[in-house]
């Protein structure tokens, strides 16, 4: 193992030794050699399966079936989440073929970030994801299941229903994809019209067809995303089938793996030979796996918020220390949108995750000791499946890249260190996605122009304000004030300016989407805004010095910088209507961003 891959990893596991002792007593607590079910009652066992197909009731009155609880994001409004449509059916068929039965526990929300970007659901995002892990411990709350499989994809859900999931610790889940939609436009080009539009240059017809083209057929977005980010990590953490990530919905090769997630679930639950709950699976080391492939693939700034809160969950402590310390030690493997032109069907055609984790695990950067889905050892993951018939069988996959404008080896990475970056100073703590940022623009000391909302900031680039060098810092974004919605809307007006030849960045305690790059953005500053956080002391003209390698200063006098007080002002209408009333005591109670912006607080107590 590299040496410092191990040296964060034994600094994770003494920080969490308490909470995770803790956790692990879950596993204990509910251990069974019967169905779960058994220890309900005759009353509560009739609810459970009376309406059930005649031949799953026999089983689930008197045999010793396991029963599979299906945990679903569907809804046919969103591209990603529609194939789950069919998901059951074949899961259920899938179950009975290997004895055993499968029931839809519960369902979740899936809200999409592509729809709300730049309107008030936007403001609801983060929190959605503690919704679905809510919303997962309901659907599996009945405890009449042996085993789960969950259906989901995007951004917020996948880490919810992880959150969710890792609250039975007792019970084994299989994490089942649909897969992205097959290639329309390129990234690039879609990138170009909303530039376009942002200048005034072509109008909202021209916009709308170069969207469609790009969200044009069932699946994920194509682009290298926090969506995509998630289902990369759900393999390097053991959680989905070997490479099931990336092969497209409604595919016979997806079917089949659909099918193979229902039999494998079936085979790990604690009736059979091979338990392995998910507790035993999201360890630190499967932690450590995960950030691993974030900064080898330079994947999305969002999971800098999401993995600190998936890991409480399995009573795991992480801040972005360890995602900083890792990227040192972890080269930058891939380029895909918006880290370069390719998306993840060129990825998966290259080599995919197979080629990434043989190539993470030959150089000691991957801890292959650790439990998986598919039994011990996370080197059953360089493996890939093929169809034998309608069933999926898993070969070794490729040594060699297809395409190494796209994958490349070790020995020849894209960049020496990995794809995020921690960077903090007298303003705070941050992130950056230095993967997404070409070279020249990654540093940056220019003055201030500071706002405190998205709308703000475009009304001044309507207007030619902001035609100069300049930091934009937009404010009181954060958590705690309006659920730290991402600002993707900024991305075209700011590829506007930079083109126009002035140097730029964006500096906030708001998040940016998975999918924007091009543009220095330090976000996730905290503490925030509304915290008291020193992004609060900016003022208008105040020269700003962002580092992507590691710093974010205000270059102003060190005592006027500390006698200054943080400005901040409630905006009340982000706070009502739409919703965002209820969210309230999410607000009051969420956690800062480096502990995962999350509701979740007590549980690493």
């Amino acid at each position: 193992m590299h040496p410092l891959i191990t040296k964060v990893t034994d600094r994770i596991i003494a920080r969490s030794k308490a909470t995770r002792e803790k956790y692990l007593s879950l596993i204990e607590n509910h251990k069974s050699d019967k169905p779960h079910r058994a220890r309900l009652a005759a009353a509560n066992q009739a609810h459970t399966y009376a309406a059930c197909p005649a031949m799953d009731k026999v089983e689930l009155i008197g045999g010793r079936w396991p029963n599979i609880g299906i945990v679903t994001a569907f809804n046919d409004m969103l591209s990603a989440h529609q194939p789950f449509e069919k998901y059951p059916d074949i899961i259920k068929n899938a179950a009975r073929s290997v004895g055993a039965t499968a029931q839809v526990a519960g369902g979740v929300p899936a809200m999409c970030d592509g729809v709300t970007q730049g309107f008030e659901g936007m403001e609801l995002s983060l929190f959605s994801r503690d919704v679905v892990a809510l919303s997962t411990a309901i659907a599996l709350s009945h405890d009449a299941f042996d085993a789960a499989i969950c259906l989901g994809v995007c951004d917020k859900i996948v880490p919810g229903l992880v959150i969710g999931s890792l609250r039975f610790a007792h019970l084994p889940f299989v994490f089942c994809p649909a897969g992205p939609m097959v290639s329309g436009i390129s990234n690039s080009e879609k990138a170009k019209t909303r530039q376009l539009f942002a200048e005034g240059k072509v109008g909202r017809e021209a916009l709308l067809e170069s969207e469609s083209k790009a969200y044009h057929d069932a699946g994920t977005c194509t682009f290298y995303g926090t969506a995509n980010s998630n289902q990369m990590m759900m393999e390097m953490m053991g959680l989905h089938l070997p490479s099931s990530a990336f092969f497209n919905p409604n595919t016979p090769i997806r079917t089949a793996l659909t099918k193979a997630a229902a039999i494998r679930a079936a085979h790990i639950t604690q009736l059979g030979d091979e338990y392995i709950p998910i507790g035993k699976i999201v360890s630190e080391k499967a932690i450590v796996n995960a950030i691993v492939g974030l900064c080898a693939t330079g994947g999305s700034t969002n999971h800098m918020l999401h993995l600190p809160a998936m890991a409480a969950a399995a009573g795991i402590i992480i801040d972005w220390q360890d995602f900083e310390e890792i990227s040192e030690a972890v080269p930058l493997l891939a380029r895909v949108y918006p880290n370069g032109g390719a998306d993840v069907n060129h990825f998966h055609a290259a080599g995919g995750m197979a080629f990434l984790i043989r190539e993470l695990i030959n150089h000691g950067l991957v801890h292959k000791d650790v439990w998986t889905v598919a039994g011990f050892g996370l080197d059953k993951y360089t493996q890939e499946p093929f169809l034998d018939g309608d069933l999926a069988i898993w070969q070794e996959g490729p040594i060699k890249s297809g395409d190494e404008e796209v994958l490349r080896p070790f020995s020849n990475p894209f960049a020496p260190t990995g794809g995020l970056r921690l960077v903090k100073g007298n303003i705070g703590r941050g992130c950056v996605k230095i993967s997404a940022v070409a070279k020249e623009h990654q540093e940056i000391k220019a003055h201030a122009r500071v706002f405190n909302s998205q709308a703000q900031f475009h009304e001044a680039f309507k207007n030619g304000e902001l035609d100069r060098d300049g930091v934009i810092v937009v404010k009181g974004q954060g958590p705690k004030a309006i659920g730290m919605p991402e600002l993707h809307k900024l991305t075209p007006a700011l590829g506007v300016l930079q083109d126009r030849g002035f140097k730029v960045a964006l500096l906030t305690d708001g998040r940016m989407s998975g999918a924007s790059g091009k543009i220095l953005a330090a976000i996730h500053v905290t503490p925030e805004a509304k915290d008291g956080g020193a992004i609060a002391k900016i003022h208008d003209g105040d020269l700003i010095h962002i580092d992507a390698n590691g710093i974010i200063n205000a270059l102003v006098d060190e005592k006027e910088w500390q006698n200054r007080a943080p400005i901040y002002e409630d905006v009340k209408e982000n706070q009502s209507d739409f919703g965002r009333e209820l969210f309230e005591p999410f607000r009051h109670h969420v956690s800062g961003a480096e502990n995962g912006a999350t509701i979740f607080n007590e549980l690493l107590k």
